[in-house]
């Protein structure tokens, strides 16, 4: 193989602030769910006590092997949490009346982990009564902590939701589990509930935790679209489906900036420092790829360089940015579109606020950029007309599959407008709006061996209206497939380039057409190695 024209070190791939680490870690199949076998039990006294005991007597919480957690009885767990709800319930309505106020979620979960213990307490000395041997201290811990979790986490899921390696969840019906991790494919796992009602009922739950009064998951409110702890996303379809489908996706990198992301190779030095330029410069910026290439995470970074005193708003659907919460920029208003109530007014949801709706209201906070997590539909217009009309630096991203889909990808969004709206108006809008377009591709090579590559492939620059009357592309970086690179490299300098000179971009750095990797992306299959 003749050598590499490449020059300088290999940029690392290594954990970034604790967040992100390489391989993958064991099976899920260990976790504490699994039912011991059956075992005929006697009788136990009637009454909320014995009804728990009772549901306890068919399983008996036993040691797995090799001194593991000791397993759950399912059963046992969803009886005391509605046992707990129950007296939960009235408590909290006794401490409203004499307040006058609702209990936050601190009181609600501090009041609830008390009565936990309580009734955990009430089913151990039931279960020693009718056995003659008491369960251990670790089998009480272990089921207090499945209560909990069934009551204010996510029940059976939560010790997916609690692995850092784990990427993605998909639920197609309550015993058919699968979760991808780090650099390997997706994989089985035990079931996350008994039965497709109780994985409803869980599902509901979290809608009532997670997402106000707004959210949930019904016949009339098929389906569920929620933010967790820790920033996941969940998607949730039912009765427009067989069974109930559940997909969550973990964005591991919350925090993000261009430099972290330089050792992950998602861009190199150069690039880097071409895209923080174009902040400063106050370039609109729209970020493509397909789904969990890592768009969020290139808008979390980028956002990182804007002028930490600048006003800013968000717009999502459920919130994923986090910037109001990361520390960075001083003043941002961050807007999160409402899911209607099910009832019908005018053929649209009765209080429902969508993204593009949200955008004129905005523009009112006297916000000096808007930043849209994800343009799906309409919102499109409004949005590139917000980087028509204001200061510049807006941003948002797109779902394509490939960069030079972008400009009729926008053109489709924009037809949903109305009928008024035309191919040639959408092309113009674009070419009006948008400065650069970046590409984020990701390269799967976990099912030969290998692993996933997330990386920036293409920068392409919105040069105004072409001679065919679509937007003018110039490819400023993009791969050179002649030496086996698919990353972006430079290729062809901005016709803005004297912007982002004044904003502190060297452009001797395009001179290279290397770039600052040190060698083509290592691939199993294509590329060199």
């Amino acid at each position: 193989m003749r050598a590499s024209p490449y020059q300088g070190p290999v940029p690392p791939q290594q954990p970034v602030n604790g967040q992100v680490a390489y391989g993958g870690s064991a099976d899920a199949a260990g976790l504490p769910w699994g039912n011991p076998p059956v075992q005929p039990q006697p009788q136990v006294p009637t009454g909320p006590v014995g009804q728990a005991a009772s549901a306890a007597a068919s399983a008996v919480p036993a040691l797995s092997p090799a001194g593991a957690r000791p397993a759950v009885d399912t059963k046992v767990a969803r009886e005391l949490k509605r046992q707990v709800a129950a007296e939960l319930h009235q408590q909290l309505s006794r401490l409203s009346q004499a307040s006058g106020s609702e209990a936050d979620r601190a009181t609600r979960r501090q009041r609830g982990r008390a009565l936990i213990e309580e009734a955990v307490a009430r089913w151990s000395d039931a279960y020693a009564q009718t056995h003659g041997i008491p369960p251990t201290r670790e089998q009480d811990r272990v089921l207090a902590e499945a209560v909990y979790d069934l009551l204010f986490r996510a029940g059976r899921l939560q010790p997916y939701l609690d692995d850092p390696e784990i990427e993605n969840i998909l639920i197609n019906g309550c015993d058919d589990v699968w979760v991808s991790r780090v650099h390997q494919p997706l994989r089985q796992v035990p079931p996350v509930a008994d039965s497709d009602e109780e994985l409803v009922e869980l599902l509901q739950d979290l809608a009532r935790q997670h997402g106000g009064s707004e959210r949930s998951l019904s016949t009339a409110s098929p389906m569920l679209a929620l933010r967790l702890e820790g920033g996941m996303r969940l998607q949730a379809m039912t009765e427009v489906t067989p069974r109930p489908y559940v997909a969550i996706r973990r964005h591991r990198v919350a925090s993000a900036t261009l430099s972290d992301l330089v050792q992950l190779g998602t861009v190199d030095t150069t690039l880097a420092a071409f895209l923080a330029s174009a902040i400063r410069a106050r370039k609109n910026v729209m970020i493509t790829g397909t789904q969990g290439v890592g768009k969020t995470s290139l808008l979390r970074a980028m956002a990182a360089e804007i002028p930490p005193d600048e006003r800013v708003g968000t717009l999502e659907s459920e919130f994923e940015l986090w910037l109001h919460t990361l520390g960075h920029l001083r003043q941002v208003v961050p807007m999160e579109a409402r899911e209607g109530n099910g009832e019908r007014v005018d053929g649209r949801l009765a209080g429902e606020l969508t993204i593009g709706e949200l955008i004129p209201a905005a523009l009112r906070m006297t916000l000096s950029r808007i930043i849209v997590g994800e343009v799906r539909s309409a919102e499109v217009v409004p949005m590139l007309r917000v980087m028509t009309n204001g200061e510049g630096g807006s941003m948002c991203t797109l779902h394509a599959r490939g960069p030079h889909m972008v400009v009729d990808r926008i053109a489709e969004l924009c037809l949903e407008y109305g009928a008024h709206m035309t191919d040639t108006l959408a092309y113009r809008l674009t070419a009006n709006a948008v400065d650069f377009i970046v590409h984020v591709t990701m390269v799967d090579e976990t099912a030969v061996g290998g692993r996933r590559h997330r990386f920036v492939s293409h920068v392409l620059e919105v040069a105004g209206l072409g001679e065919s009357g679509r937007p003018a592309l110039n490819t400023v970086f993009g791969p050179r497939p002649e030496i086996g690179e698919v990353r972006a490299v430079p290729l062809t300098p901005p016709h803005c380039l004297d912007d982002l000179r004044r904003a502190g971009f060297d452009a001797g750095l395009l001179g290279s057409p290397y770039g600052t990797w040190g060698a083509p992306l290592a691939l199993r299959i294509g590329g060199t190695r």
